[in-house]
Order: C-alpha cells, then sequence, then structure tokens
C-alpha cells in the first residue's frame, strides 16, 4: 500500500483529489493537511511514502514545506500539485527537490503515473509546462565539462539519470543491481556536493552527459 499524504487548503479540492487517488487500490490517503505547517506535524507524527503539496497555501506553501520535509527526511518523495503554470513557480518547486509538477488539470491516469514516478526516483513533469520551463533549467554550456574525477560507471548512471531513467531501468540499461546504482548515485550526490537526484538531472544536461 502506499502511504499519502495530501496537503491542500481547499477541503472540496482535497476531497476530489483523495477520490481520484484512491481509485487506484493499492494507494491510500493515510494524512490530509490544509497547510505547509500541518503536513510537517503530520510528518512527525506518521510514516508516508509520499507528500504530495499544493503550490499555494495559507501559513506555509507548498514549496517552503517540500525544503523543510526534504531537509528532515531526505528519503520522502514530494509532489507539488498547482492550477499555475507559471515559469517561475515550476523552476523554485524543482530547485526545492521536488519529485514532481503536476496540474490540478490533470487528469486521474496521469496522477497515478506521477505518484510511481516519483516512488521510482524518476521526476514528473506535464508535457505543457516541461514544454515552456525545461529549455530555461537545462540550458547546456557546451564548454562547461563533468567533474574530472568521476569514474566511467558514475558517468554513465548520471547519463541515465539525466535521461530521466528509474534506479530499475538504469540496473537493467547497465546490467548492474539496483544496490548498485542507489551506491553510486549517493557517491555521485556527495563527489558533486548536490542535494537531490533532480540537482543530478540538471547537472547531466547542463555537462553535455546527455
Amino acid at each position: 500500500m502506499i502511504r499519502i499524504l495530501l496537503a491542500e487548503d481547499q477541503t472540496m479540492v482535497r476531497q476530489g483529489l483523495k477520490m481520484m487517488i484512491e481509485s487506484d487500490p493499492e494507494m491510500k490517503v493515510t494524512g490530509e493537511a490544509g497547510n505547509g505547517k500541518e503536513a510537517i506535524f503530520l510528518c512527525e507524527k506518521h510514516v508516508f511514502d509520499i507528500v504530495i503539496l499544493d503550490i499555494r497555501m495559507p501559513v506555509m506553501d507548498g514549496i517552503e514545506a517540500a525544503k523543510v520535509i526534504h531537509s528532515r527526511w531526505p528519503n520522502m518523495k514530494t509532489l507539488i500539485l498547482t492550477t499555475f503554470d507559471d515559469n517561475q513557480y515550476v523552476l523554485e518547486s524543482l530547485k526545492s527537490g521536488v519529485n514532481g509538477y503536476i496540474l490540478k488539470t490533470g487528469d486521474t491516469e496521469s496522477l497515478h503515473r506521477s505518484i510511481r514516478s516519483a516512488l521510482t526516483g524518476g521526476l514528473s513533469i506535464e508535457d505543457q509546462v516541461a514544454a515552456k520551463v525545461m529549455p530555461l533549467l537545462l540550458k547546456k554550456d557546451e564548454t562547461n565539462e563533468a567533474d574530472p574525477t568521476l569514474t566511467p560507471r558514475e558517468r554513465a548512471i548520471l547519463k541515465c539519470i539525466g535521461e530521466g531513467l528509474s534506479n530499475g531501468e538504469i540496473a537493467e540499461r547497465l546490467a548492474i543491481s539496483v544496490g548498485t546504482v542507489k551506491n553510486n548515485t549517493s557517491q555521485i550526490l556527495s563527489k558533486l556536493d548536490l542535494r537531490d537526484r533532480t540537482q543530478l538531472a540538471i547537472y547531466a544536461i547542463r555537462h553535455n552527459l546527455v
């Protein structure tokens, strides 16, 4: 069972999202919050696999809540939910380390897909949002070389992360175990002094590994 914390300040919207999520029998909303501060409080009391945060909420918004959650519970996945497709919101969300950015106008299937993608280490961004923002976020610098201390395997894994592959997909492509992928990813994060998988994907593209 996938345990989900849903933070949305509008009760009717939250109830609708809960129904959409739980139409998948493997997903269960086990916590509900009306703002980011409440979401953090619930994370202190209960265990969740993923937190879905509305980007605009009173007291504490989704971006600030995501930053706190990632700093205190680094293994917890987060998705930002919003009706806004403004470039700056997306950039701020991704820089806070979230695992995806989904629009409230999306359908049930895309919501389920984003949740599963986040849980397997993927990065989920709605197509119309990605088309606008990713060229800005991932602008390449042809003179920017990757860290020379990266090993061939680390470069290969980093390339796969830049392509958006999950740990399982990377393991299959490179014929290594998922555990090896995870260990090497941790080493790459430490070596490059980066915070999360999102930053690794951005690094890979900016440094011409993809």
